[in-house]
C-alpha cells in the first residue's frame, strides 16, 4: 500500500534514492546480502575485493484501491518479480497520513491479496475460454484440467501455491505461467521504535496467526530506527542494537529471509584477490555451481575441492584442515551446501 514505508526500505538496502519516480513508477536496485560468514573469510585473507551475494529489488508505487492505473503498474511490476516482499505498515505518525482513517494490516495484507487473486482469476478464465473453444480442445485437456483446479482454488480465495502438482506434464505447463499467488511471498512489519523494542503491538497475534495459515513467513523491522542505524559506523552500530535489545539489524533480517524465500544459497571462493559469494539454487551440483564463475570451469570440470566453513572457522586455515584430513574432492554430481568453500579444478 502507499505511505507504509516501502520506498524507505528499498532506499536502505540498495543505497539508491528515488530520482523523482515517486508513485507512477517502479525503481530497480541491487542490495547486497549481509552475511557474517563473508565478514570473517574477508578478515582472515584480507582481499583486494570483497563480494557479497547480491538480490535484485524493484520497488512497486502503492496500490491505490479502486485506482486502475495504479492497479496496472502494480500487477505489472509484481508479474516480473521472482519473490514479493509486502510491507506493511503498523507504525503511527501523524507527519505520515495514512490512506485509510486507521491502521489496520490484516485488512491491508488481504486488499492486496485480493488483487492478486483477482488477476490471476482473470488470466484463468481467459485462457479457459479460448481453451474451449480451440478445435484442438481434446489436445489441451491436461492443461483445461489444471486451469480448473486453480479456479476452483481462487473461488475459495486459496493462491495457487496452495494446489498441490505431482504430475511432471502438470509442472511443465505451469512452468509456462507466471501466476502472481504462486510466487514466494515474506511479510515485513514496519512497526514503531517502541514495539520493535518490546516485541509487542497491536494485531501481532492476528497477523502471525494468518501467516501461519497462509504460510507466509514474518519479518519485523522500524524503518525510522534502520535509517538511524545506516548512518552509523560499525562499533557504533553494534552498541546502538545492543541499547534497543535488538540482535540484528532488520535490513539483515529482510535481506536474509528473501533469500532464502527464493530457495536460494551460497557457496565461496577464497583468496588474496577476491573473497566471493556464489549464488545458486539449493540442489545445484559442482558442475553447475562450476558454470557461475565460468562456463570454461564447467566444460572442463575436474573436482571440487570442498571445505566446510564452520571446519574452516574452528581451525583458522587452511593448513590446519588439510592436516586434520578435514579437506574433500567430490565430483560432478556432488550437491553443494550452503556456505561451502570450494576450488574448483578444470582443464580445457
Amino acid at each position: 500500500m502507499p505511505l507504509v514505508g516501502k520506498t524507505t526500505l528499498f532506499e536502505l538496502l540498495t543505497g539508491i534514492h528515488d530520482k523523482g519516480g515517486g508513485q507512477s513508477k517502479a525503481n530497480a536496485g541491487i542490495a547486497k546480502v549481509p552475511d557474517e560468514r563473508i565478514d570473517y573469510l574477508a578478515g582472515v585473507f584480507k582481499p583486494k575485493k570483497t563480494t557479497y551475494a547480491q538480490l535484485e529489488l524493484i520497488d512497486i508505487p502503492g496500490l491505490m484501491p479502486g485506482a486502475e492505473k495504479s492497479a496496472s503498474i502494480f500487477l505489472d511490476a509484481v508479474r516480473r518479480a521472482d519473490a514479493l516482499l509486502q510491507v506493511v505498515r503498523l507504525f503511527e505518525d501523524d507527519a505520515v497520513p495514512y490512506i485509510y482513517d486507521s491502521i489496520d494490516p490484516i485488512r491491508d495484507i488481504e486488499t492486496i491479496s485480493y488483487e492478486l487473486l483477482l488477476s490471476d482469476l482473470d488470466l484463468i478464465e481467459k485462457r479457459i475460454d479460448r481453451i474451449n473453444r480451440n478445435k484442438k480442445k481434446s489436445q489441451m485437456l491436461k492443461e483445461l484440467q489444471l486451469l480448473e483446479r486453480f479456479r476452483d482454488a481462487i473461488g475459495d480465495e486459496k493462491p495457487i501455491s496452495t494446489v498441490s502438482i505431482n504430475d511432471p506434464a502438470e509442472e511443465e505447463i505451469m512452468s509456462t505461467y507466471q501466476f502472481l499467488t504462486n510466487k514466494p511471498m515474506l511479510i515485513c512489519l514496519n512497526l514503531n521504535e517502541n514495539d520493535i523494542k518490546t516485541g509487542d503491538y497491536p494485531y501481532r497475534d492476528d497477523i502471525h496467526r494468518y501467516a501461519e495459515e497462509h504460510k507466509i513467513p514474518v519479518v519485523e523491522v522500524a524503518a525510522n530506527i534502520e535509517r538511524e542505524i545506516a548512518e552509523l559506523e560499525p562499533e557504533e552500530k553494534e552498541m546502538f542494537l545492543e541499547e534497543l535489545g535488538i540482535k540484528e539489524s532488520g535490513l539483515v533480517k529482510i535481506s536474509r529471509s528473501m533469500y532464502q524465500r527464493l530457495g536460494l544459497i551460497s557457496f565461496f571462493t577464497v583468496g588474496e584477490d577476491e573473497v566471493k559469494a556464489w549464488t545458486i539454487e539449493a540442489g545445484t551440483n559442482a558442475r553447475k555451481a562450476a558454470s557461475k564463475i565460468h562456463s570454461d570451469i564447467e566444460r572442463g570440470f575436474i573436482r571440487a575441492e570442498v571445505v566446510d566453513y564452520q571446519v574452516f572457522k574452528d581451525l583458522g586455515s587452511m593448513a590446519a584442515v588439510k592436516d586434520k584430513g578435514l579437506f574433500r574432492l567430490e565430483g560432478k554430481e556432488y550437491v553443494v551446501k550452503d556456505g561451502e568453500i570450494v576450488h574448483f579444478r578444470f582443464n580445457v
